[in-house]
């Protein structure tokens, strides 16, 4: 390709910096509390939050490592969160005698407080910049070498972070590895639970309303941090607005998205939309369906299978929203100018055309390689219910345990580094309840899909399910094994190497049958596509900050950020959306049936209420998944609603962020104050969220 002419790369850059500064405008961005816009804020809206205000901030959001946000909201370790990121503690809690599932669960006092087995909270207590070191530890290396050095980089610099089990390091990768922090966190894992709507309140509206408004739903929760057996003592922390936002207030969202890809290459943007998403889209779609004629074997079976269907539909509908920005052409159209305008900036200059230059060819050809093997890798190595079973899961950890611990902590897979060890402890000894029955469906659809997709000669295929069907060996393996026993893992993981070999458990066994091919796919895509993507997407952020400079705002990775926006609604369709639903609302939308079954307590209470109290609001604060339980602040860093969800224009948001459309969805501040205090007899917690500070 001939180089631009010196006009010419006037020109490009022109073009760039318009294209990359008309969003700035807006309310755009997660931004890092390091480096947050607070001139930028200042000037739109007279209010610029100071060093001790950011602090503050920081100190006072908490994450849970599950995959959620929370903050303190009381001096005396009160967390609050959303009911959807506790549901998993309300199954592990819920007996016949405490139906917390169904009926709900407030802690009249102290002593009434029940622990949340497996759930970790972590406090962001302090941000160092090491990516010189990870950056002099991968120089001069590619593939597999490129892998290895990284992981055994951030390996070390965890180790030597993480000082006690109390404390847990994070290296996070920013600007797809422009940059990398060090994020060091106070670890709590003596969480209890202290408040819960019942399961229809919780999810009122289900998927219909799901990432719609108008919306009244009582999505929140309360948690309690507990330390040396009493509550944690949190002199950092949101003090709770009686009267909530008002429309036009500026408000801040503090929380932990998981992750987005407005960073990503046009060659990533279509590996998923051609790839990714119509096969994950197929998948889910069966597994809803199969959810669905599993509930109606029986109360248990509706108990379990609901919950999992919930979070299910989440997925599919926010898939779909994600599908259709990349199906949309014009976005497609003003990425790939964007891409361009920054490629041919580049090569207008030789040094950077020398050093970052190819950078983008290269990160093509990798998504051509996960093409090829991501599916094969998605099935042996996709995640924690690889199977689709809690129990395999179990296995896996317990097996690899076994050959990792020994390693040095630097060779190690990432997830058995001493910096993650307590975390992997307590999800062995976690009691959560295992439903045998729901983990046979999960698994035998898990395998079936195997078959289908790689077809009953594969190897891979006939290794795994042999002369059995799924069905088959998804019960055998299930009903055979004990490890829904946490005591059972406890045992094995602390005998080590030794008791794992001599274990006779079928799911066991089967895990380590799997493992060779597992791991070895994984090393492969390791090298070939996520040491590719690192490497070279290192490149491309550099170049982004030769050309634009630091100025902007890292893609989400499930670090504290911090969005911005007012209270608004928008126009839809010819309509006006007002930003506020009320108290009022929700019993006119109540029909008795799922999923507008309004339990009793709230028929029960309702002469009581104030029916014109604001129930649900919008704002125009940039958010994704992972910032659900997350705190809506107001300038004095008061809890004025508690987010949510998007609504469903915000599902494009994992791209690109529209402020005519995109909303955050929260619970307001007095909704929750008027449920607690009036529908469920917690007039403890309103008075511990109100007392004077």
């Amino acid at each position: 390709m001939n180089r631009p002419t010196v006009p010419l790369r006037a020109a490009v850059l022109l073009l760039f910096a318009a294209l990359v500064a008309a969003p700035a405008l807006a309310d755009e961005g997660m931004w890092l509390l390091n480096n947050f816009p607070s001139k930028t804020v200042g000037a739109k809206y007279g209010f610029a939050p100071d060093q001790v205000w950011l602090d503050e901030t920081r100190l006072s959001a908490v994450r849970l490592a599950g995959g959620c946000s929370g903050s303190f909201v009381s001096p005396n370790g009160l967390v609050m969160t959303n009911y959807h990121c506790v549901v998993g503690c309300v199954q592990d809690v819920t007996t016949p005698e405490r139906p917390v599932f169904s009926k709900g669960f407030t802690a009249k006092a102290a002593a009434d407080e029940v622990q949340c087995p497996g759930v970790e909270i972590n406090q962001l207590i302090e941000i160092t910049d090491v990516t010189q070191k990870v950056l002099d530890a991968t120089r001069g290396t590619s593939g597999a070498a490129f892998a290895d050095a990284q992981r055994a980089a951030i390996a070390t610099i965890t180790k030597a972070c993480a000082t006690g089990p109390d404390v847990r390091c994070d290296v996070v990768n920013l600007y797809h590895g422009g940059q990398y922090d060090l994020y060091k966190y106070r670890r709590f894992q003596d969480v209890r639970l202290v408040f819960a709507p019942e399961y229809d309140t919780g999810f009122f509206g289900g998927d219909p309303d799901n990432f719609n408004f108008p919306r009244w739903n009582l999505d929140a929760s309360f948690l309690r941090v507990y330390q040396d057996g009493k509550p944690l003592a949190t002199p950092h922390h949101f003090r709770f607005s009686k009267t909530g936002a008002r429309e036009g207030d500026l408000v801040f969202v503090a929380g932990h998205p998981g992750s987005t890809s407005r960073l990503n290459t046009v060659a990533e943007l279509v590996y998923e939309r051609d790839s990714y998403y119509p096969q994950m889209m197929m998948r889910m779609s069966e597994m809803r369906g199969m959810l669905r004629e599993f509930e109606k074997r029986g109360p248990e079976h509706k108990r379990y299978g609901e919950s999992s269907r919930t979070f299910v539909e989440n997925a599919i509908k926010s898939s779909k929203g994600q599908w259709d920005t990349l199906l949309d052409p014009a976005f497609m159209a003003r990425k790939t100018a964007d891409e361009t305008a920054v490629r041919e900036a580049v090569m207008a200059d030789p040094g950077l055309a020398a050093k970052y230059g190819d950078a983008w060819d290269r990160i093509a050809e990798a998504q051509a390689i996960k093409r090829r093997i991501g599916p094969r890798y998605s099935a042996l190595e996709g995640g924690r219910r690889t199977f689709g079973s809690s129990l395999f899961g179990y296995a896996r950890r317990l097996a690899r345990a076994a050959e990792e611990l020994p390693l040095p902590n630097e060779k190690r897979l990432k997830e058995y580094s001493d910096a993650a060890l307590p975390g992997l402890k307590q999800q062995l000894a976690a009691r959560s309840p295992i439903f045998k029955p729901l983990e046979i469906e999960m698994m035998a659809l898990s395998l079936t899909f195997l078959r289908e997709q790689f077809g009953t000669d594969d190897p891979t295929v006939k290794s795994i399910l042999g002369t059995k069907s799924p069905e088959e060996l998804a019960t055998e393996l299930v009903n055979g094994t004990t490890l829904e026993d946490p005591a059972v893992r406890t045992k094995l993981l602390e005998g080590g190497k030794a008791a794992i070999d001599a274990s006779t458990d079928p799911m066991i066994l089967f895990a380590k049958k799997v493992d060779p091919e597992a791991r070895a796919i994984r090393s492969r895509y390791e090298a070939e596509v996520e040491a590719v993507e690192d490497q070279y997407g290192e490149e491309v952020a550099q170049a982004w900050f030769a050309v634009r400079g630091k100025d902007s705002y890292p893609d989400a990775t499930f670090s504290l950020r911090l969005t911005y926006g007012t209270v608004a609604g928008w126009e839809q369709d010819g309509r006006t959306i007002a930003p506020f639903t009320t108290l009022g609302g929700m019993f006119e939308r109540a029909t008795g049936a799922d999923p507008y079954d309004l339990p009793p307590s709230w028929f029960a209470a309702k002469d009581k209420l104030d029916l014109e109290t604001p129930f649900n609001l919008v704002a125009t604060t940039d958010i994704i998944g992972g910032n659900s339980g997350s705190p809506m602040i107001d300038r004095n860093r008061q809890v004025v609603g508690l987010v949510f969800d998007g609504n469903i224009h915000s599902l494009g948001g994992e791209y690109w962020f529209d402020l005519s459309k995109n909303r955050t969805i929260a619970v307001h501040s007095a909704a929750m104050l008027e449920a607690l205090g009036k529908v469920y007899g917690g007039q403890r917690i309103v008075d511990e969220l109100t007392a004077p500070k």
